[in-house]
């Protein structure tokens, strides 16, 4: 996964500006971010504080650390139904 060039609290800042009435266009452009890349920003940390944009991050990796606990334990349990299975 890509690492991005801003932290959260970057972002929510600049979600901040755009709050306070500055036009999208011109923070774009002053932090050198798409316009897409705007909208994805709002869509995912619009209306966060920085403490909730940390516990997001958090709560996600926390959340992919048990799928991968998840995915192997069914591969184990996988591997044991067709060890079983056969006969000896």
């Amino acid at each position: 996964m890509k690492r991005s060039r801003f932290t959260e609290e970057q972002i929510i800042g600049v979600l901040k500006e755009h709050e306070l009435g500055f036009k999208t266009e011109d923070l774009c452009r002053k932090h050198g971010i798409s316009l897409a890349t705007f909208y994805n920003w709002k869509s995912k940390y619009g209306g966060m504080d920085v403490s909730e944009a940390k516990r997001l991050k958090t709560l996600e990796a926390e959340n992919s650390r048990l799928k991968k606990l998840l995915a192997d334990a069914m591969l184990d349990n996988s591997a044991l139904k067709d060890l079983l299975q056969k006969k000896w």
